[in-house]
């Protein structure tokens, strides 16, 4: 879509939601939502101590994964698929899949790990692969190379 056709069809949509009103929002996103929040706990137990921040979490039909990293001597490729293998694991524990996921948040220790990471990534989504954010961060915690987060359909 040409940049001239982007803006006359967010116009036109813009223009359209503010003369509707409430209109505009679905109808199900205008009723009061009955969804609850429910944390996922890794093999399915709760902690004894209140953890730090939870590793999943549901709400309605989403699931929020938090960031998982590789924490051992590898390269970003080995990091890169182990972090991808831990999200399909954590998705699958929670009812959803790799092709759920609707968004993935990419934190890479170093920008030069790029194109190496992608070449893990590529695929891994099914053919309609989610959004991505990627970006070089000063550091990941646990010396992992990659750290990723996905929020995912249920």
């Amino acid at each position: 879509m040409s940049k001239s056709n982007r803006r006359g069809f967010l116009g036109k949509s813009a223009a359209v939601a503010a003369g509707a009103g409430m209109a505009a929002i679905p109808a199900a996103a205008q009723s009061t939502s009955t969804a609850t929040k429910r944390v996922i706990y890794p093999n399915g137990k709760k902690p004894e101590k209140t953890p730090l921040f939870s590793h999943a979490v549901a709400y309605g039909n989403l699931l929020f994964l938090s960031g998982i990293g590789a924490h051992f001597e590898g390269d970003i490729k080995a990091h890169t698929n182990h972090v991808l293998d831990e999200i399909k694991k954590s998705l699958e524990e929670a009812g959803s899949s790799m092709d759920k996921v609707l968004k993935a948040q990419v934190y890479l220790a170093d920008l030069k790990d790029y194109k190496e990471m992608n070449d893990v990534f590529l695929g891994r989504f099914g053919s309609e692969p989610p959004v991505r954010t990627t970006v070089a961060v000063a550091g990941v915690p646990g010396n992992s190379l990659v750290e990723i987060d996905v929020i995912a359909y249920i």
